[in-house]
């Protein structure tokens, strides 16, 4: 394929040298949601580069954040108007694609030379369907409880090594008149960072991947009580008052800034998100991280890290695959892959590309402690079958505010996933 296009630009270049033979460009539509500044920045940046290289492939690209994302790509592929490449998260939401046709099969093109030791199969999984890879990574993710060292030594407190001591510290906190945890969760995928994490602990990881995958028979879809118990674990986080007043009505970056101004004692923050805490009041006090600890005699996994690599896939109606493919072989290589890190401050799944020049040493560890783990409970909001998900994403806050009952969440949540079994 690589050896197509150079002789396809050679032949491209000598015609458009030829009076009158100019030729037109390929254009590859690119949608992703990644429009925040820095991004941006790097984005903006490759695709300048990669047309400089590649002066016959114009890359048109549009970016939308990550909610309205999800909206945007349904309507798309609605009406069937799929661009080129575009952004997916892993588990379900990207399965979902390739079930339905939808992206273009890239096991074969994956074998080229250029390709290999270039991602960890940790990250390359996820983009998988029936033995077929539909996706290519271009960054992975995890999350951590975010501490305050100063907060923890003026009480004398320790990192927990198991849930029942997480529960103790967070008890402690309160009765020394901290605020435990700082919580914003106004956007409706805050609640299930915590969520799928317990789900994935006190749920057997076989009966969960059932479940979210729609295989089990529908009289037994979610029935499992770990669920139940589960809601009603993360509810009592928010009655014994763990999390700050109002969550709510807080949005995310809100609470993070509590945390970095030294409001609370403890925050929820994705690997991405540690270069934010560079150069504030809480880095001069000291941070550290620990992932939500193990729960001893729980049914699920306590070894898995929640979190989840995010990709790019291609359109399997494109009629352009080898300049889509070139373009991500591109925006992959070590090299971009190394200015990425640094302009902004994702976590590439680029082998060797988060290194102590691209990145903050906090970021590392947290990297070395996502690399160690046993595995990976991916984002509940796109592992899970979509119509189970909205039922979690709206009761989030319900939980919270007393609107819902765990029992009652989880009868819907089974009433959606045979609704779209049946409907399959």
């Amino acid at each position: 394929m690589k050896h197509l296009l150079a002789v396809t630009a050679l032949a491209t270049g000598i015609l458009a040298s030829l009076p009158g033979l100019a030729q037109d460009k390929t254009v590859v539509s690119f949608l992703h949601k990644f429009p925040e500044p820095e991004n941006m920045a790097y984005f903006d940046a490759a695709v300048a580069e990669f047309e400089a290289a590649n002066p016959t492939i114009d890359i048109v690209m549009e970016a939308v954040a990550d909610e309205p994302y999800k909206d945007k790509i349904r309507v798309l592929m609605a009406s069937d108007q799929v661009p080129d490449i575009y952004f997916s998260w892993s588990g379900e939401f990207g399965r979902k694609f390739a079930r339905e046709g939808r992206t273009l099969d890239l096991t074969e093109a994956l074998k080229g030379p250029e390709w290999q030791g270039r991602f960890a199969a940790a990250s390359l999984e996820p983009f998988q369907f029936e033995g077929k890879q539909f996706g290519i990574p271009v960054n992975v993710d995890s999350k951590y409880m975010i501490y305050n060292k100063a907060i923890f030594e003026k009480h004398g407190l320790s990192v927990p090594t198991t849930f029942a001591e997480f529960i103790a510290l967070n008890d402690a906190l309160l009765a020394a008149g901290e605020v435990p945890i700082a919580y914003g969760n106004q956007a409706p995928w805050a609640a299930t960072h915590y969520i799928g994490d317990l789900f994935a602990k006190m749920v057997p990881d076989e009966v969960r991947q059932a479940d979210y995958q729609l295989l089990a028979p529908a009289d037994q879809l979610y029935t499992h009580p770990g669920y139940v118990e589960a809601l009603a674990l993360y509810k009592s986080f928010g009655d014994k008052g763990y999390f700050n007043s109002g969550a709510n009505a807080i949005s995310h970056q809100q609470a993070r800034g509590a945390f970095i101004a030294g409001r609370s004692a403890m925050v929820y923050l994705e690997l991405v998100e540690f270069y934010m805490l560079a150069d504030t009041p809480v880095a001069e006090q000291g941070w550290g991280f620990f992932p939500l600890p193990p729960m001893e005699g729980a049914a699920g996994r306590n070894d898995l890290l929640t979190g989840a690599p995010d990709g790019f896939l291609i359109s399997a109606k494109t009629e352009h695959p080898e300049e889509a493919l070139a373009f991500l072989n591109f925006l992959t290589s070590p090299e971009q892959a190394a200015k990425y890190v640094s302009t902004t401050g994702m976590t590439s799944a680029v082998i060797g590309s988060v290194t102590e020049e691209t990145t903050t040493p906090e970021t590392l560890a947290g990297l070395k402690a996502l690399e160690d783990a046993a595995g990976m409970a991916l984002w509940l909001d796109t592992d899970m079958d979509t119509a189970s998900a909205n039922v979690i994403l709206a009761a989030g806050q319900g939980l919270l505010s007393g609107d819902e009952t765990p029992e009652a969440v989880m009868e819907k949540v089974r009433a959606a996933a045979k609704e779209t079994l049946a409907q399959r």
